[in-house]
């Protein structure tokens, strides 16, 4: 059993170190305007930066609020488990990245929201599969990822695309029902695009992992 003050020392290191990634964040996805000398480069940092704020913290919220939910159901007793939270932020802010920039901040709520519970989800899933993932790194950056690129093709809002590159010929799937069709254009080329990342990440990776099991470093 872990001391209590080392139990408590280990979750404020992790806690420091959660928010210590959402700061930087904010450098790396309002950052990649690389400009604010106008107002539109400027409007677009800001709207990545709200974005960021609501992905992260929906995340942590969700995360949270489902797990003590989840073990009141499993044991009887509400537990609030803070490593859920923290990881669940963490989730956000990776799913909130692809589309930081085109998102209303309704939609950011909700794809941060709904990046926590894929991570809660495949956390559980990977524990029933008996696949060692330590810092949840899968559920996290996998998973939150996959969702994130997923979500730009369901909600790129016309307005904001027009925005950044001055026109919004295919906008994300559900604003296009208002122009009186479906368009999945965008949602299907960045389906395609995760089906490239796949399969590149495979090919070049799977090599490199089977040496280090070989030479039994994979550990």
């Amino acid at each position: 059993e872990v001391p209590k003050k080392i139990e408590g020392h280990s979750s404020s290191l992790q806690a420091l170190g959660t928010f210590i990634l959402w700061f930087g964040w904010y450098g790396f996805n309002a950052g990649s305007i690389h400009q604010v000398s106008t107002a539109n480069h400027a409007n677009i940092a800001s709207l990545a930066a709200v974005s960021t704020t609501l992905g992260a913290a929906s995340g942590c919220v969700t995360a949270l609020g489902v797990s003590a939910l989840l073990s009141l159901r499993r044991t009887g007793d509400v537990n609030w488990n803070l490593s859920d939270g923290l990881n669940g932020c963490l989730a956000g802010l990776v799913g909130i990245t692809g589309g930081c920039g085109v998102f209303e901040p309704w939609a950011s709520v909700l794809v941060g929201s709904i990046a926590a519970l894929l991570y809660l989800s495949s956390s559980e899933l990977l524990v029933k599969l008996r696949i060692d993932d330590a810092v949840d790194a899968i559920p996290v950056h996998l998973f939150g990822g996959l969702w994130g690129v997923i979500a730009v093709g369901f909600f790129a809002s016309p307005r904001r695309l027009i925005d950044i590159y001055g026109h919004a010929t295919h906008p994300g799937w559900f604003y296009s029902f208002t122009n009186g069709g479906s368009d999945a254009s965008l949602l299907a080329a960045n389906l395609v695009g995760l089906l490239f990342i796949l399969a590149w990440v495979f090919f070049t990776m799977t090599p490199f992992f089977l040496m280090l099991s070989f030479c039994g470093w994979f550990r």
